[in-house]
């Protein structure tokens, strides 16, 4: 018999508690195999309940249909199992077996937490987002993208302004820097904005001094003489300190901050409520007042 003519109809339900795309794909592949059958795959999501899964089970059974399923709660598992054996329903369980077993090797017990692997993927993407922002929003580039930042530092060059901006950008935070030089208007732009996510940075005058001699030295870029006389960084950081007391943002000294506490401290200043945070950027333990816009 020629097996490529032989082939069935029915219907394949990808059940999950998230969006049964994981189950659908899986399905799909398995599918390769046998591309005689005659199958319809539906998805039945955001299964939380006994009851939510009963009903699958009950649908499943009007058209004689499978239930495959990516359940990670053990109650729920063990109720599609029953349910599927008490109505003459199939039941394939794609990650029960395979928890057991991660959990047998690993030593440790699963989260059993709903949407995991979508919620990982969505900070992933999130996080790659605000890298791309901030690495196009660095050093005063693009000043009209600047609304979308969440936070915006505003300093002297060597200030650290690139190195946390993209720390901050690694823990999933769209971050935007402006350079302060000395006797031209800040970016028209940059008043506009919710004022409370600006935050300026000094570093003392000797240890500004001292960066600024190193990049001298590593002749990074030309720059003039007065880059890194005492006297001219001096003017330079009394009138960065002028803008910033005008303007009523707060400052952080980062003459003896490592990134790490630089970027806790930011967080403590900016973290609202109302912003969006994901896993990594929870926890900062302490909300900022919104200062309004000046």
């Amino acid at each position: 018999m020629n097996r490529s003519s032989v082939g069935a109809r029915c219907q394949i339900f990808a059940v999950s508690d998230a969006t049964g795309a994981t189950a659908e794909m899986v399905v799909r592949a398995a599918l390769a195999q046998f591309q005689a059958a005659e199958v319809e795959i539906l998805r039945l999501p955001n299964i939380r309940t006994v009851g939510e899964v009963r009903r699958a089970i009950e649908t499943a059974q009007a058209s004689k249909g499978i239930i495959v399923h990516t359940l990670v709660s053990e109650e729920l598992r063990q109720a599609v199992l029953r349910e599927g054996r008490e109505r003459g329903v199939e039941i394939i369980d794609l990650i029960g077996p395979l928890l057991l077993r991660m959990s047998d090797q690993l030593r440790i017990p699963p989260l059993m937490q709903p949407g995991l692997f979508r919620q990982l993927g969505q900070e992933h993407l999130h996080r790659i987002e605000a890298i791309e922002y901030t690495f196009k929003h660095d050093d005063g580039q693009d000043p009209l993208g600047l609304d979308r930042a969440e936070i915006v530092f505003v300093g002297v060059s060597r200030t650290s302004k690139t190195p946390l901006s993209l720390y901050l950008a690694g823990k999933g935070w769209r971050v935007a820097n402006v350079p302060v030089i000395l006797h031209l208007p800040l970016p028209s732009r940059l008043m506009t904005i919710d004022q409370g996510r600006i935050v300026g940075l000094i570093v003392g005058v000797e240890r500004l001094v001292e960066l600024r001699r190193a990049r001298l030295e590593r002749k990074l870029a030309p720059v003039a003489e007065a880059y890194a006389k005492l006297e001219d960084v001096r003017v330079e950081l009394s009138y960065s300190r002028s803008l910033f007391r005008k303007a009523g943002w707060p400052v952080i000294d980062m003459t003896s901050k490592s990134i790490e506490e630089a970027a806790s401290e930011v967080l403590t200043l900016v973290a609202t409520p109302e912003t969006p945070q994901p896993t990594e950027r929870k926890g900062t333990g302490t909300h900022r007042k919104s200062r309004g816009s000046k």
